[in-house]
């Protein structure tokens, strides 16, 4: 058993495990794993204190007793459960303490306890362990619970060092809370003079969530933080009201621009140069844009005016275009024609050969006039792939007769044939010195980089 001293503490033999269920323990000899395992397997408890029959025993009757030095201690029963079972279940009720008495001790040492608590947490040690009913060395827990309160004031320094860290987080997270706040205002102020009336007013109103988001500061920061922020928004919102207000007023104004660029559309209805003109009719539709708001039912009759001299152009122009499909439609059987010869090269033994019957054909291929523009992709594509094929070939040819790589892949070859050799050696050796399972273990390996040497020679035979 495994005697819990200050002596392991102070060397450092503290294992504090904080994300198990155990959080903790003194150990010398005792793996945390198989601690852990306990928890789970009642039967591996007694693997921690070695055998459990030398701390304690299990009388005919059921009884189990816990060997102390005044004697021997009934320490209760565990009814329906083997001899075996009722000891690993007072032994794993001692781990339990055991590792109660470990974390205290590591929580003292690191600063994590306040020192008034530090006290209390071990005067209930010191009951638990009077009062335990569990199997294993008592004395020796009792007397690591004795040497833990030592440590208290001893570390009373790690404690305020704690305390003044969170001190400094604290401080440190008002300063990003101010500087997060201040960004905000920041930015408020800067577009209180914006007149980008939808973007700036819609980001007014995200910085608004954005402050109701962030933590508060104290009273009067947050006051005079706000105070700015409120003056911008104040500011912008007054100046987006009498901004819509002068609009109002100026209608006429408006009405006016727009019957200038209806006249202006008209005049370019009749008009044959397809693509200048609906540049132009872009710009109109931008220039009517930018003119602003009449009054609705103005509004909507000059609408219908602007749009029925456009439609005008663009159905003219689409006849025309309907015209150029039958030119395309001819193109398209050509590229069909075209497109089939070229996916003939393939497949392929020669590649020059390919590579000039590719080209000829591509020739040929880029003096047909235009195609519609939706077959494009699926004909590119398609003279892709014999195009990637030859490129494909010659980088094989070149991989195939690359010096450099045939050298690597004989320096695989010859490390694989050299490691087998050794591992045989190493087995041969450990078979005359006895050692089944190391060379057992050797032959395995052996085999294993035979099929590695196989599929490696087969790559360096692709070089010959």
């Amino acid at each position: 058993m495994t005697s819990y001293t200050l002596a392991h503490i102070n060397e450092g033999r503290v294992t504090l495990d904080a994300t198990n269920a155990l959080k903790g323990k003194i150990m010398t000899d005792i793996n945390p794993s198989t601690l852990a395992h306990t928890h789970s397997n009642p039967s591996a408890a007694s693997a921690l204190i070695g055998d459990p029959s030398q701390f304690g025993r299990v009388a005919d009757d059921g009884t189990v007793y816990v060997r102390t030095p005044d004697g021997e201690k009934a320490v209760g029963s565990y009814p329906g459960k083997t001899s075996e079972e009722a000891l690993a279940y007072f032994v794993r009720k001692f781990e339990a303490l055991a590792s109660e008495v470990a974390l205290t001790a590591a929580r003292i040492t690191s600063g994590a306890m306040v020192p008034q608590d530090a006290y209390e947490a071990v005067k209930k040690l010191r009951h638990q362990v009077a009062e335990l009913n569990g199997v294993g060395d008592l004395a020796a827990l009792a007397q690591s619970v004795e040497q833990i309160e030592p440590l208290i004031e001893g570390h009373r320094e790690a404690y305020e060092a704690k305390k003044a860290a969170e001190a400094v987080l604290k401080a440190a997270r008002r300063e990003q809370i101010l500087i997060e706040k201040e960004k905000i205002v920041v930015e408020a102020e800067s577009l209180a003079l914006s007149e980008n009336w939808k973007v700036t007013g819609d980001r007014l109103k995200a910085l608004l969530d954005e402050w109701k988001a962030a933590p508060r500061l104290d009273k009067k920061s947050d006051a005079d933080f706000w105070k700015r922020f409120s003056a911008s928004r104040n500011k912008f919102d007054k100046r987006r009201r009498t901004h819509f207000a002068q609009l109002e007023a100026t209608a006429g104004k408006v009405s006016e621009a727009k019957t200038v660029i209806i006249e202006q559309a008209e005049k370019l209805a009749t008009s044959t140069d397809w693509v200048a003109t609906a540049r132009l009719y872009k710009t109109l539709m931008d220039q009517w844009k930018a003119a602003g708001r009449g009054k609705k039912s103005d509004d909507a009759k000059m609408w219908a005016r602007f749009k029925a001299a456009q439609d005008q152009f663009f159905t003219a122009k689409n006849a025309d275009l309907e015209k150029r499909e039958v030119s395309m439609a001819a193109n398209l059987i050509k590229r069909e024609e075209l497109i089939v010869q070229i996916e003939a090269i393939l497949p392929f033994t020669d590649v020059k050969v390919a590579k000039n019957a590719f080209r000829d054909l591509m020739n040929s291929w880029t003096k047909i006039g235009i195609t519609n523009r939706d077959k494009r992709a699926a004909f590119d594509a398609r003279v892709a792939t014999v195009e990637n094929a030859i490129k494909e070939a010659e980088a094989e040819i070149w991989r195939k007769t690359d010096p450099s790589a045939k050298a690597r892949a004989a320096e695989v070859v010859k490390q694989l044939t050299e490691s087998i050799e050794n591992y045989a050696k190493v087995a041969a050796k450990s078979q005359a010195a006895g050692n089944e399972k190391k060379a057992k273990e050797a032959l395995d390996s052996a085999e294993a980089r035979k099929v590695w040497l196989a599929e490696a020679e087969k790559h360096l035979a692709e070089f010959n």
